[in-house]
């Protein structure tokens, strides 16, 4: 299960979530609203270390190399 970042666009708010599939519609904290996946920051596969060339777009990827 990853850790995504998620971004508010109805309260601004920036957070993290658990989720268990990366399409998985996720709820703000904070108001309630329905967040967007935010696609900034660092991507790390599966063993912790910082993936090559990710796109972010794991549906469409071979996996972390």
């Amino acid at each position: 299960m990853p850790i995504l970042q998620y971004v508010c666009p109805k309260c601004g708010r920036h957070f993290d979530e658990l989720v268990k599939k990366y399409d998985e519609p996720v709820r703000c904290p904070a108001c309630g609203g329905e967040a967007e996946r935010e696609w900034s920051g660092e991507m790390f596969s599966a063993t912790g270390k910082p993936a090559k060339q990710c796109s972010g777009h794991c549906a469409t990827c071979s996996g972390c190399k």
